[in-house]
């Protein structure tokens, strides 16, 4: 009888645990800190905010959440944040986009294990249990990629050329090229899923170099519109890539420069 009252009592407590209780590992040296679900929905910087449009859910959401400055009391101008989620995407910002004077400012939503957030549309899985989301984006020019979710871990990190050399357009390409401006927007878009050359910190797309470049099997005008709209080139529904469907996700321009990036580094494939 003590076995059945000791079985019962577990489960009475693994019901009473949290369904989705989870920690964010954030690192921005000389400190480190674990937050956990519950001390960031009770931080008293934590208040409701609304996004209207959001990036993950194609609609106004509501969350609870607490501004991301607040978390990062150590962040200076020139600093680099690397955010790393749960399901492999890994994205870069820069310090000054969280430090601008703008409106615009960035919130970590925190899901709520008692009130959980609805499943992300398409099949793709949850956003929580933490979610950068951004109040007025376009007054700093934030891009669809600067919102990522099933966030795990924050940390310091020097920029992308130091770290993965092998990305790097050579020094005889000018700065005016388009190459430089396609690298620069690669950053910001693709290497948040992709790695180039064997480097890179993401883990959701395969390699975008080797062992061949999209440039290599698509033409220009098929992979232009690949990164438009994924589905367009082969109907897969559990396709995890979005595509950049909207001149304010992806102008023509950038667009045409991510392309004449891929390009050159087809010619400049980094030895195996």
């Amino acid at each position: 009888m003590s076995m059945l009252y000791r079985c019962l009592a577990l489960l009475m407590l693994c019901y009473a645990l949290p369904l989705h209780a989870a920690e964010l590992h954030i690192d921005v040296s000389p400190n480190a800190h674990v937050w956990t679900t519950e001390q960031l929905l009770r931080s008293a910087d934590a208040q409701s905010v609304t996004i209207q449009d959001d990036v993950a859910f194609h609609r106004t959401m509501t969350y609870r959440a607490v501004p991301l400055r607040a978390l990062l009391p150590k962040l200076a101008r020139g600093d680099r944040l690397k955010f790393v989620a749960n399901d492999g995407f890994s994205v870069d910002i820069a310090a000054d986009a969280l430090l601008n004077r703008s409106d615009a400012q960035a919130w970590l939503a925190v899901e709520d294990p008692q009130h959980p957030w609805p499943p992300l549309p398409g099949n793709k899985g949850d956003a929580g249990p933490f979610y950068v989301v951004w109040t007025k984006p376009a007054a700093a020019g934030i891009s669809s990629e600067q919102w990522p979710y099933q966030l795990a871990r924050i940390q310091r990190v020097e920029d992308t050329a130091t770290r993965f050399p092998a990305t790097v357009p050579a020094a005889s390409v000018p700065t005016d090229s388009p190459v430089r401006r396609g690298y620069t927007v690669f950053q910001r878009t693709c290497f948040a899923c992709h790695t180039l050359n064997g480097q890179g910190d993401a883990r959701m797309g395969p390699d975008l170099n080797i062992p061949h470049s999209p440039t290599e099997y698509l033409s220009t005008d098929m992979l232009r519109a690949f990164i438009r709209n994924p589905q367009s080139l082969r109907r897969w529904p559990e396709g995890r890539m979005t595509g950049f469907p909207t001149q304010q996700s992806l102008s023509d321009a950038d667009l045409d420069a991510v392309i004449s990036y891929l390009k050159y580094m087809a010619q400049h494939k980094a030895e195996k």
